[in-house]
């Protein structure tokens, strides 16, 4: 077990939620917007509060932010940020080695309020995966993302031995390596594998209105 939420509350998100995230799992975050799937993010990182039960983590946490542009005046190089996660110390070679994990080793000594959005979120995972850590919390980590990269992100985060909790606004992305779905719904939650989650009528009860889920073209849709 690497992180634990035993009745834990943020009112008014959610409450009663209890969530057990073992070692090297994947768990996508789902729902609609305003649900509270960021603030969940926060209560594992220890930055929001619970208003009720209790929130551990046992390990090193790293963290993909969601998306925010740098300033374009910021004066500070994308290497420059990769390598003051990594500490002071950490030999040019170990930095650049990390920036070419994620494919940002082209534009690293660009100043990264003049990088595309794209790029931003591939020195952010850089970042992140700098920490080396045993929970990988990462908050809609493909948005800016041309196709090939999102793969290549969402292959990063599965082969990555991290426990990985990922908030994404769709399944399809990640539906080839999710262990399990957390959906965060106005009138609830559940926690299972796809098959138990992603159903019309386990949704349309989260909701509390008629809600689909359809397959199209390979691709889950829920209307």
């Amino acid at each position: 077990m690497i992180a634990e939420l035993r009745d834990a509350a943020v009112a008014p998100l959610w409450s009663g939620l209890d969530l057990v995230v073992d070692k090297g799992e994947f768990i996508a975050v789902l729902g609609p917007n305003g649900v509270g799937k960021s603030t969940l993010l926060g209560t594992l990182m220890g930055t929001r509060k619970l208003t009720h039960g209790s929130a551990h983590v046992n390990g090193r946490v790293g963290f993909i932010p969601q998306q925010h542009m740098f300033p374009k005046d910021l004066p500070v190089r994308g290497r420059d940020l990769v390598s003051w996660a990594m500490g002071k110390r950490t030999p040019k070679a170990d930095v650049e080695a990390q920036l070419a994990s994620v494919g940002a080793h082209a534009f690293a000594d660009q100043r990264v309020g003049l990088l595309s959005g794209g790029q931003q979120q591939l020195i952010r995972q850089a970042q992140a995966f700098s920490q080396d850590p045993e929970l990988l919390l990462a908050d809609e980590p493909l948005l800016s993302l041309d196709p090939a990269r999102a793969r290549d992100t969402v292959v990063r985060l599965h082969e990555h031995p991290a426990a990985v909790v990922c908030v994404t606004h769709s399944i399809n992305p990640v539906l080839g390596v999710v262990d399990r779905v957390l959906y965060l719904g106005p009138k609830g939650h559940v926690i299972g594998d796809v098959s138990e989650v992603m159903r019309s009528e386990v949704l349309s009860e989260l909701y509390g209105t008629r809600v689909d889920v359809v397959e199209v073209d390979g691709r889950m849709v829920v209307l």
